[in-house]
């Protein structure tokens, strides 16, 4: 009953939100948007050691995207300077889709923090050619106090991805803002989650940060929009054919979900 209360609630929630659009001008969505009205939230166990806990996860960018290239092109607001909404991620050289990563990831992650007492929200419902988005302002703002009537931030956010660089690099990179707010807790997560990535196996990124498998950026709307702890993860380099087995595989997958898991719990158990 308690699910079928939310689903209604969100399905409310897109109608008045495209009533409004249409009251005030602004374009509509599309139907085939994967936006905030999709977004889900899963139900915590009664117990655990992240009970009472909500994080927010985002599988970085959206199967669809390619095809509905006016909408992802659409410039929004990314935290003091204007971006496109999304983009259409990158992909393995056999054309495993960094969308698809970063789901299957998102959803073996979902399992073991709702396993650990958490809620889970995600910042997209499926993983579908037919959607696009969210934009990148959505997915920034999604768990802050006061957006989608939350009255209480969520607790930490983990946005996940994978790298499109040459084929010579690989290995991991976490991402922190530079901007102000969330920063200071953000850079603890981070490199909480670099630490648990490192100890399952995977190692730093040999291409860019200097090998310290840590990296601050200031043009990320989905950071610079946050104002609770924040990592953005590139887990690999998909055009690296060590890095793309593992991504590929379940094995690697499972791995990849573990050390977010640990991350978050470690973080969160302070």
């Amino acid at each position: 009953m308690r699910r079928l209360t939310c689903l209604l609630a969100a399905v409310a929630l897109a109608a008045s939100g495209t009533a409004a659009a249409a009251t005030t001008g602004a374009p509509a969505r599309s139907t085939a948007h994967d936006g905030p009205a999709a977004g889900v939230r899963s139900s915590a166990d009664d117990a655990g050691p992240l009970a009472g806990r909500t994080i927010v996860i985002d599988p970085g960018h959206q199967l669809g995207n390619s095809r509905f290239p006016r909408r992802i092109n659409r410039p929004v607001d990314a935290g003091g300077l204007r971006k496109a909404c999304n983009t259409t991620g990158t992909a393995t050289a056999s054309g495993f889709a960094e969308a698809t990563f970063a789901w299957r990831v998102a959803k073996r992650l979902r399992a073991e923090l709702r396993a650990a007492g958490a809620t889970v929200v995600m910042t997209r419902s499926r993983n579908s050619r037919k959607l696009w988005g969210p934009c990148v302002d959505v997915r920034g703002r999604l768990g802050n106090a006061g957006v989608r009537g939350r009255e209480r931030a969520a607790d930490l956010k983990i946005s996940i991805h994978g790298d499109g660089a040459a084929r010579s690099g690989r290995g991991f990179h976490v991402i922190v803002t530079k901007k102000r707010g969330a920063v200071a807790r953000s850079l603890r997560l981070g490199r909480i989650t670099r630490a648990e990535l490192q100890r399952v196996g995977f190692r730093r990124s040999t291409y860019t940060g200097g090998g310290r498998g840590l990296v601050k950026r200031a043009d990320l709307g989905t950071l610079n929009l946050s104002r609770i702890p924040t990592a953005m993860v590139e887990l690999g380099n998909m055009r690296n054919p060590r890095d793309a087995r593992a991504m590929r595989s379940a094995a690697g997958q499972r791995r990849y979900a573990t050390a977010l898991a640990a991350a978050a719990t470690r973080y969160l158990r302070r």
